[in-house]
C-alpha cells in the first residue's frame, strides 16, 4: 500500500510569520494536532504541534496573563528540520519512521511541494485494514516450517473449502528461525471444517486452541 492511498490532501498550513494565536485557533477549530509551516513556494520548513502551542501559551494559573506571548511568530516555536515522506513510499516502510522517531505525523512532499500529511491515526486505521480486523471474520494461527512453498501449501487447503481469505500475516516463531507463524483471517464465523483439514495435514494450530474447539474436532 502506498502513502498516496492513505494521506490527507486537504492540509491546513501556516506561514512562518503567522502568530502563535492563529495556530491555536486553527488547532482548536479543526480538531487537529499538527500544522505544517510552509514558505511562499509551499515548501515545508517546519511543523508545529498542539503541544508546542500549549507550551508557548500563558499558564491559566498566572495571575496576570501576558497575551503578548501569543503574538510571537510561529517560527519561534516550530520544529525544524522536518522529516518528510513521498506519496509513492510504502506505508509498511514509513511505519518504522513513526515507531523509531516517535513522530505523530509526517508531511508528504513531491518535488519539494507539500501535497499531504499522514498521522498516527491514519497509520492505525491502515493497520486495521491490512490485518482484516475491520470485517467480520475468524482468525487462525498456524506454526509452519520456514521453507519455500509452505504458504501455497497451506492456502490450498482453504481453497478446497472455498473459504475467502481476508488477510495473511507472517510472523517469526519466538527465537527459532526454523519456523514461522501464519495468521489467516477468513470470512467465516465457523472455521471448524478448515481447522479439521489443517489438523489432518499435521499442521500445528496455535489458535484457536480453546477447549470448545478441541472438543469439537
Amino acid at each position: 500500500m502506498l502513502v498516496e492511498e492513505i494521506m490527507k490532501t486537504n492540509v491546513i498550513t501556516l506561514s512562518p510569520e503567522a502568530k502563535i494565536d492563529a495556530a491555536l485557533r486553527l488547532l482548536n477549530e479543526n480538531h487537529i494536532r499538527h500544522i505544517p509551516i510552509v514558505d511562499s513556494t509551499n515548501k515545508v520548513i517546519g511543523i508545529v504541534s498542539d503541544r508546542d502551542v500549549r507550551d508557548a501559551s500563558p499558564s491559566i494559573f498566572n495571575e496576570v496573563v501576558d497575551s503578548e506571548e501569543l503574538k510571537n511568530p510561529i517560527k519561534t516555536i516550530m520544529s525544524q528540520p522536518v522529516i518528510t515522506i513521498h506519496p509513492l513510499d510504502f506505508v509498511e516502510e514509513i511505519a518504522s519512521i513513526f515507531y523509531e522517531e516517535e513522530f505523530a505525523c509526517l508531511p508528504v512532499v513531491r518535488d519539494h511541494q507539500l501535497v499531504g500529511i499522514v498521522t498516527e491515526k491514519d497509520m492505525l486505521h491502515t493497520l486495521i485494514q491490512l490485518t482484516g480486523t475491520n470485517v467480520q471474520s475468524s482468525q487462525i494461527e498456524i506454526k509452519v516450517p520456514d521453507r519455500i512453498g509452505i504458504l501455497a501449501e497451506v492456502t490450498s487447503i482453504f481453497g478446497k473449502r472455498k473459504v475467502k481469505i481476508t488477510s495473511v500475516l507472517i510472523y517469526p516463531y519466538k527465537n527459532d528461525p526454523s519456523y514461522k507463524i501464519l495468521v489467516f483471517r477468513i470470512q467465516t464465523m465457523n472455521p471448524l471444517s478448515v481447522i479439521q483439514d489443517l489438523r489432518e495435514e499435521n499442521y500445528d494450530i496455535l489458535w484457536p486452541n480453546t477447549p470448545e474447539y478441541k472438543n469439537d474436532l
